[in-house]
């Protein structure tokens, strides 16, 4: 760690071209990745690309690196933009002057922000150490992967514009209540106390005070390094539990147990949703199958909702900054959400 702060530029041009360097890695590798893991597994190893072992095997290496690096990336950008702003003005922009207001701001947020349900993370630990307000954070948490540019475009494409309006008022729906609600049972003190603290060089600072370029880019490294190492157990766990259910979903069973006329349906679509890890897009050429063998649209929506709003790896790497009770109930209330949600427009739509 400190051999990376010691070569922070020190001056304001090589500060320039330090960070455009950096950039300039972080997308070879973020490009490049996918390739990579192709050519070890398919090329090198010679492992059939089909076979079930060798997608989880690709799927592991692949999501481990590519989260990895959105982590890196989003933890520095957020910490660095941070410094700019005092706990008061961050918390003026979207905390609101009325109760709800926040939330919905927060919400829009998200859906403007394509993270996966656990690149998210990093960014709800910066707008909880900015201080904004805990369940306004919840809104722009539950929405950033639930309700996205992707997740619009690919579902428009493949169902169109009905169920897309559907899926964005539903989704910015439970966003909105969900965070609302964690908002008004005053959570704060379930969070893990390091997420309200930002540091530099290990002590604690207030973010308004006079910060040199320098400086905030030591912060920004510091924070990277300092929450990888934090969760990065959590993280191997989580995208490996993903990997290993990845490719193995029974289709069957959803016909049988989740299809047209089935009571319990919404509620197995959620159950079996939650462990896999999945953004919108990865989970959509699924739902399409699904649809196309019957399953009820309400059934469809709260399945890729529970995957990409209340994924297994994402609640892992959740338990790093909430405490139990709060992730409990993080998972109630979002949860409850999406199976009301799924029932309604099965009744709407039928």
């Amino acid at each position: 760690m400190s051999l990376l702060v010691d070569h922070v530029p020190t001056t304001r041009r090589g500060q320039v071209w330090g960070l455009v360097g950096a950039a300039m890695a972080w997308v070879g590798l973020y490009l490049l990745n996918e390739h990579v893991w192709d050519w070890v597994l398919y090329g090198a190893l010679g492992l059939h690309p089909l076979s079930r072992a060798t997608e989880t095997i690709h799927f592991f290496l692949y999501d481990t690196a590519k989260i990895a690096l959105l982590l890196v990336g989003i933890i520095f950008i957020v910490t660095v933009l941070r410094s700019f702003m005092s706990v008061e003005r961050t918390r003026a922009l979207l905390g609101g002057k009325r109760e709800g207001v926040g939330n919905v701001m927060a919400a829009g947020l998200g859906v403007i922000t394509p993270f996966c349900s656990c690149s998210a993370v990093p960014a709800f630990i910066g707008f909880v150490a900015a201080g904004v307000p805990l369940g306004v954070t919840m809104s722009f948490l539950i929405a950033s992967p639930l309700v996205n540019e992707i997740a619009i475009g690919m579902l428009l494409t493949l169902f169109g514009w009905k169920v897309t309006a559907i899926y964005v008022v539903a989704g910015l729906t439970v966003a909105i209540v969900a965070g609302w609600i964690l908002g008004r049972v005053k959570a704060e003190r379930w969070v893990e106390p390091f997420v309200f603290e930002t540091t530099l060089g290990g002590q604690s600072i207030d973010p308004a005070a006079g910060l040199t370029m320098e400086q905030r880019i030591q912060m920004g490294i510091e924070e990277a390094a300092t929450i990888l190492r934090k969760i990065w157990p959590y993280l191997l766990v989580g995208i490996g539990l993903g990997a290993v259910i990845h490719g193995w979903v029974p289709t069957d069973f959803f016909t049988t147990y989740a299809g047209p006329g089935s009571t319990f349906g919404v509620l197995i679509a959620v159950a079996i949703g939650i462990p896999l890890y999945s953004n919108a897009a990865g989970i959509m050429p699924m739902v399409q199958a699904l649809y196309e063998k019957g399953l009820p649209m309400g059934t469809l929506l709260a399945f890729m909702m529970a995957v990409v709003a209340l994924s297994l790896p994402e609640m892992i790497l959740l338990r790093r900054v909430l405490k139990p009770q709060l992730l409990a109930l993080f998972i109630a209330v979002v949860g409850s959400g999406i199976i009301a949600i799924g029932y309604l427009f099965n009744f709407i739509l039928a």
